[in-house]
């Protein structure tokens, strides 16, 4: 007898799907868990800080450094320039707005449109979603390569990085930082369209953004000349991942009358060219030798512990081609670059495949030696933040 429903059966593909969902949720959002204890006792401390400083917690996360340049993107479109005069020359030099790519202060500005506040709460709320969202990515990624448990301990290390307090600002870091690790999640599972279209909008984002687009056409290279991939989304992926960088340097160039050139003329106003690592040698140089202040030496740690762990990474067979290319790129980009040498800690915040390796050595401890390691890390992180934003007076 007819009952008048029609049975569905779902197909084995798709009951396979539904049960990998509902696995990966709970150690999903254990990760996200663990990323927000970590950073929002981090805000706290933060915010608590700057109260008994005499300084509005807000205004510390929203309008620091390089947020007041985004702020004013935001708020009134490009063409603000700054001049600082140089006494030694009795010159000085210019710097434009430019330099600051678009995606975060177009994303501020429709943020603001629909939610009470302004811009400034607007650059914190994107930040921090943008920073649970790469939480998320960062875990799904090592659990693909070192497995759930060092997933976990990857969440909870970066999250405990000492120049983490990035993280809670409204800076482009957590947006890059979102964008690359879901670019190299799709990449390890062939998801060639959603890589590239991350990868794009990954450089919109900052300059740094051009090592996401290096992994997703070094990963389809390979593809194409090693697997023999004759797949057009491999093709297209490739050729269209550089796209979002490229054409924001083109604009700019275009726009100061150097179509080739000009953006990165720009950048030299700011004191920012790719020097191949000579001024970061001769900054670690004075570290060296004794000529040194706790800020400058802490960033001449973390970077010879970023080269060591990426040397580590090399040599690790099971690491996969799209992280090694990221990371690495990111890596050439931050250390051969000139500029504000106080800063390079910061642009290394979404190279998170270094901490690989150790949070696979943690795995492998004791829970307890894993947790308290974490939250050693994360109290020296604390402090840190502390003194960066409310007593270093360089940009950070």
């Amino acid at each position: 007898m007819a009952t008048g429903r029609a049975t569905v059966t779902a197909s084995p593909l798709e009951i396979r799907a539904v049960r990998a969902v509902r696995s990966a949720a709970p150690t999903t959002v254990l990760a996200l868990g663990v990323f927000a204890a970590v950073r929002g006792l981090g805000v706290l401390v933060l915010a608590l800080g700057s109260l008994w400083a005499g300084k509005d917690p807000v205004r510390v996360l929203g309008s620091s450094w390089d947020s007041v340049w985004y702020l004013g993107i935001a708020a009134n479109g490009y063409g603000r320039t700054q001049m600082w005069p140089d006494l030694a020359t009795g010159t000085g030099y210019i710097q434009s707005d430019y330099a600051f790519f678009p995606l975060f202060p177009a994303l501020m500005r429709a943020v603001a449109a629909v939610l009470p506040g302004g811009l400034m709460p607007a650059g914190i709320l994107i930040a921090w979603v943008c920073a649970a969202v790469a939480a998320v990515g960062v875990y799904r990624v090592g659990e693909r390569v070192i497995g759930p448990r060092a997933g976990l301990l990857l969440v909870g290390l970066w999250a405990a990085l000492p120049h983490s307090v990035v993280l809670s600002l409204a800076y482009t870091e957590p947006l890059l930082a979102a964008l690359a690790a879901w670019a190299l999640h799709a990449l390890l599972w062939g998801r060639w369209t959603v890589a590239a279209g991350l990868a794009v909008l990954a450089g919109l984002t900052r300059p740094t953004g051009l090592a996401v687009a290096a992994a997703v056409s070094a990963a389809a290279l390979y593809a194409i000349l090693v697997r023999r991939s004759r797949a057009p989304e491999v093709w297209a992926a490739g050729l269209l991942a550089p796209a979002g960088w490229a054409a924001y340097v083109l604009a700019v160039g275009i726009h100061v009358r150097d179509p080739l050139g000009g953006y990165f003329a720009v950048q030299r106003h700011w004191g920012s060219r790719f020097d191949f690592g000579a001024g970061a040698l001769r900054s670690a140089e004075r570290v060296l030798t004794g000529g040194h202040v706790p800020l400058a030496t802490t960033v001449t740690v973390v970077l010879l512990a970023a080269a060591g762990l990426l040397a580590l990474l090399l040599f690790l067979d099971r690491t996969p081609l799209p992280l090694l290319a990221y990371t690495a790129i990111l890596l050439v980009i931050t250390f051969g670059g000139a500029g504000f040498f106080e800063s390079k800690p910061r642009f290394l915040l979404p190279a998170f495949p270094l901490l690989l390796p150790v949070a696979a050595v943690m795995a492998r401890a004791r829970p307890r030696t894993a947790v308290l390691v974490t939250v050693g890390l994360a109290g020296l992180s604390y402090g840190y933040g502390l003194y960066l934003m409310l007593v270093a007076r360089v940009p950070l």
